[in-house]
C-alpha cells in the first residue's frame, strides 16, 4: 500500500484515485499520522459485503424476532394492599 502525504493527495488526486484503482488501496498520511485509505469502489462493496452486521442490522431483520409469551390480562393475583392505619 503507497502512503500520500494529505498535500501531495490533494495535488495529485486523480494519480491517487488512478493508484487506488489499480494498484489497490492508497494510505493518505496526515502530518505524518495514518489518516485515510482510498479504496476502489470494487474494493469497498467486497469489503461491505464480507462485513458482519451490526447490532441495529440484527435487531431489525425479521429472523431475529420471536414469539413473545404474554400472559393474558386479569389472571394475574395481586398481593392485598396493606393498611396505613
Amino acid at each position: 500500500m503507497q502512503s500520500w502525504p494529505v498535500q501531495d493527495a490533494k495535488a495529485k488526486f486523480s494519480e491517487l484515485l488512478e493508484a487506488s484503482i489499480t494498484q489497490g488501496p492508497q494510505l493518505v498520511t496526515k502530518r505524518g499520522a495514518e489518516a485515510a485509505v482510498l479504496v476502489s469502489v470494487d474494493e469497498w462493496r467486497r469489503l461491505k459485503a464480507a462485513a458482519r452486521p451490526t447490532l441495529k442490522d440484527l435487531l431489525l431483520s425479521a429472523d431475529a424476532r420471536g414469539d413473545i409469551v404474554v400472559p393474558p390480562r386479569g389472571r394475574a393475583r395481586r398481593r392485598p394492599i396493606a393498611s396505613l392505619d
